[in-house]
């Protein structure tokens, strides 16, 4: 049996974006460019498939890095559903969790 234990507290997207992701994304998930390029977040075509953004998460992406053995299944799937449903995108179709355990 593996236990899977997330350093983070935060339960919900909303509070795991500001706390996680908006330093890069920022609060109003519009990206920015600098010492890096953060992506927007807002009406990304790219998140209507659930699958991109999970394991985007999971694995990193460029400058991005993996938070796979940060966020358990159900962190990872409360933050993609957060973003997928806010900051005009609106994608409904929910990923679960199990969804995301099969993306590890």
């Amino acid at each position: 049996v593996t236990v899977f234990f997330s350093p983070f507290v935060h339960r919900d997207g909303a509070a795991i974006f500001r706390a996680v992701c908006q330093g890069c994304h920022m609060p109003d998930a519009k990206g920015a460019t600098g010492a890096g390029n953060y992506p927007a977040l807002v009406a990304n075509a790219k998140l209507a498939s659930a699958a991109y953004p999970a394991i985007t998460v999971l694995k990193g992406r460029h400058g991005m890095p993996a938070f796979a053995d940060y966020f358990d299944d159900a962190q990872v799937a409360e933050i993609v559903n957060y973003v997928r449903t806010h900051f005009d995108n609106h994608y409904a179709d929910a990923l679960t969790a199990d969804d995301v355990k099969k993306l590890r």
